[in-house]
């Protein structure tokens, strides 16, 4: 076992393992500006119509808890991919208009492009991890994570990107830095506890996926930030067919594919919605199909979520698929998260 663990140890692996330093090392980082002050107290006075949330891949999906934290809030936040964004609604560019763009390159094809389409109308605020980048040059205001070099497929851009989506939106929603700054400072050490048995989990997992095609991950709210990013990083680290979704559109036809290839991750995610997931996780089991449930008190340890405040269950839904990704390399008998056809940086749209 320890001759085929050895071929999943390269650089990707290492990135994982990093996370719990590079997020103590982003809330350090974190702090207020005047101009982050300033766009705030203009959030709160109205005089935005819409903050448009944007970003492309696991950049984009980190943004569905800002989205939700923000409709609570009661403004209107409009989440679309770049992409779209800049092709298809160009209107949304004007004064009236506040854009969270997140990007950890800040500097892709789409992110470029924003820039060039926006010239300067609508009030930028950027999130990334790289701060000469063209994005952190140009925003109006800026939030770096401190996640360093990244290999390839997103794992610690990724986590540190939510840490510091959930004090913007507390920054802009005026709530207390103070508190918020305690709650994320359970991140690093619970991920760090979880990682610590990345072994076992590995293990266990070889054998919880063995002969399965198909892995799809369900989950509702804010856990569609994990079904999202989930579904991206295990295509890019293994090549292995991956779909996420929300467990409602799960029943409205996937369902039906139920088989012993397919495994079905449900995510127990927020108290709100816990009971209908954990409902259609037993429904899944009911007709002989393959799941578990990943929450604070699944049954098997490799998705079982580290216990924190609930404002960061979103980013420990991230750690089982990381240990998936590992658990199907291995399986494959190659290393995860080199990049073949593709590249770290998308520079074309």
């Amino acid at each position: 076992m320890l001759a085929r663990l050895s071929i999943i140890e390269g650089m990707y692996f290492r990135d994982i393992l990093d996370q719990p330093r590079a997020l103590d090392e982003t809330l350090r980082a974190l702090e207020n500006s005047s101009q982050l002050e300033t766009i705030a107290t203009e959030v709160n006075k109205a005089k935005f119509k819409r903050i448009v949330l944007t970003g492309m891949g696991a950049s984009f999906h980190a943004l569905h808890s800002l989205n939700l934290q923000l409709v609570d809030h009661g403004l209107t936040p409009v989440m679309v991919e770049t992409s779209e964004l800049v092709h298809y609604k160009s209107r949304f560019f004007d004064p009236r208009t506040l854009i969270v763009a997140v990007s950890q390159s800040g500097r892709s094809a789409e992110m470029i492009r924003l820039l060039q389409v926006n010239r300067r109308r609508s009030v930028v605020i950027a999130v990334t991890n790289t701060p000469g980048s063209p994005l952190a040059r140009r925003a109006d205001a800026v939030v770096l994570t401190r996640a360093g070099e990244e290999f390839s497929v997103s794992c610690k851009t990724y986590v540190t990107a939510l840490v510091a989506l959930r004090w913007l939106g507390d920054l802009l929603c005026q709530r207390d830095l103070y508190r918020t700054h305690k709650e994320l400072q359970h991140a690093g050490p619970a991920v760090s506890a979880y990682l610590a048995d990345w072994e076992s989990h590995v293990q266990s997992l070889c054998k919880e996926l063995r002969d399965i095609r198909h892995l799809l991950l369900v989950g509702r709210g804010a856990s569609l930030a994990a079904v999202g990013t989930g579904a991206l990083i295990v295509k890019e680290a293994d090549h292995f067919h991956a779909e996420g979704m929300s467990s409602a559109a799960f029943r409205h036809g996937p369902f039906e594919m139920l088989s012993a290839e397919i495994f079905v991750l449900v995510f127990a995610g927020d108290p709100k919605t816990k009971a209908l997931n954990t409902r259609l996780f037993e429904d899944i089991q009911q007709k002989e199909g393959r799941a578990e449930l990943a929450g604070y008190d699944a049954s098997q340890p490799a998705f079982r979520l580290p216990q924190t405040p609930r404002n960061l269950i979103p980013l420990m839904e991230i750690l089982p698929i990381q240990m998936i990704t590992l658990a199907l390399a291995m399986q494959a008998g190659r290393e995860p998260g080199r990049f073949e056809l593709a590249s770290k940086v998308t520079t074309t749209e």
